[in-house]
């Protein structure tokens, strides 16, 4: 009975571990969370099939026979027995929390020389400072192998930080600070997802992490810059456009967008002229397109994109959508 049960539950475990159910990891720290995820798996699903071959057994053997009216034998229970699946789980739970807080300890290992981005949540969109280039961008934007923190916090509500292939998580929480370390371990766009319910826009709070090699990541450093300090174009606005999170929430066919949270600019920008643009990107509740909420669009755009970014911005959507 209790071999057919364990069999059971090693061949599931085997199936569940081999077939690959996770996204590639593409993070150093990525390794050491998907061993604590694969231990507590297997452990439960040994259990289960432990669980489920006594429970199959005792149905067969334990029934009642079609004729048998009389009451079932009286038992009072059995020490050993009782010892036993009470000393077994306690040991197995203390083993998963001991080996998670070594894990812990690992990835909070910092680098003397790691590289520090700000991260930023607000309803509904993420924007990344880097102080030593003195870049602010809406997407994230690392070199690959080279350990960063991310100093994160929130303007209005909790919200939580999480690339999938990096697998660790963390809340971003008004009025302190939290922090990842993350060391980039594939090239690659990767999925930042907020997975704290926010509010309306939740489900679009999305940007993007790309990993880059070093010659990259210095030549999207230097366009930064020259974005930042001269004219930003319309190829600049496109880039921004997708960047900033506007995809998001927005429909624009010039982009493949179709985001339905805010209004389309296909319709609403038609026959718009770049001051009404201009307006509606830095103070966006300032007219609110008839049958949508405001307060959804961030504000703060003024703050993270410069002078030139937003005009390029305007550029773009004016050329986009045939305003002007």
């Amino acid at each position: 009975m209790l071999s057919i049960g364990v069999l059971a539950g090693l061949v599931t475990a085997a199936v569940a571990y081999f077939i690959p159910w996770l996204p590639d990891a593409a993070a150093e720290e990525a390794g050491t969370i998907d061993n604590v995820y694969w231990l507590a798996t297997i452990i439960c699903i040994v259990i289960f099939g432990i669980v489920v071959g006594v429970t199959v057994y005792s149905v067969f053997k334990f029934r009642a026979r079609p004729d048998d009216e009389e009451d079932g034998s009286p038992i009072h229970g059995h020490t050993g027995l009782e010892i036993f699946w009470t000393a077994i789980p306690t040991a197995l739970v203390t083993a998963i929390s001991v080996y998670s807080g070594v894990v812990l300890v690992q990835n909070e290992q910092a680098d003397p020389g790691r590289r520090l981005v700000e991260v930023t949540a607000e309803q509904f969109a993420w924007s990344f400072h880097y102080p030593d280039e003195e870049i602010t961008t809406g997407e994230l934007v690392l070199p690959v192998g080279q350990q960063v923190e991310l100093k994160m916090t929130a303007k209005d509500v909790i919200h939580a930080f999480w690339v999938p292939e990096w697998r660790l998580k963390q809340d971003t929480v008004p009025g302190i600070f939290t922090r990842l370390l993350i060391t980039p371990t594939k090239l690659g766009t990767f999925p930042v997802i907020c997975t704290e319910l926010c509010g309306l826009g939740h489900a679009v709070m999305r940007s993007r992490a790309r990993v880059l090699d070093q010659a990259g990541f210095d030549q999207w450093v230097k366009e930064q810059k020259e974005a930042r300090e001269g004219g930003g174009g319309g190829g600049q606005g496109k880039e921004l456009f997708a960047s900033a999170g506007c995809a998001s929430c927005h429909a624009l066919a010039d982009a493949s967008a179709t985001g339905a949270v805010g209004p389309s600019l296909d319709e609403s920008l038609q026959g718009k002229d770049a001051a009404f643009v201009k307006a509606a990107i830095l103070d966006p509740d300032a007219e609110i397109a008839e049958g949508y909420q405001s307060g959804l669009m961030p504000k703060n755009y003024g703050d993270t994109l410069s002078e030139a970014q937003i005009d390029g911005l305007v550029e773009y959507l004016l050329q986009a959508t045939g305003g002007g």
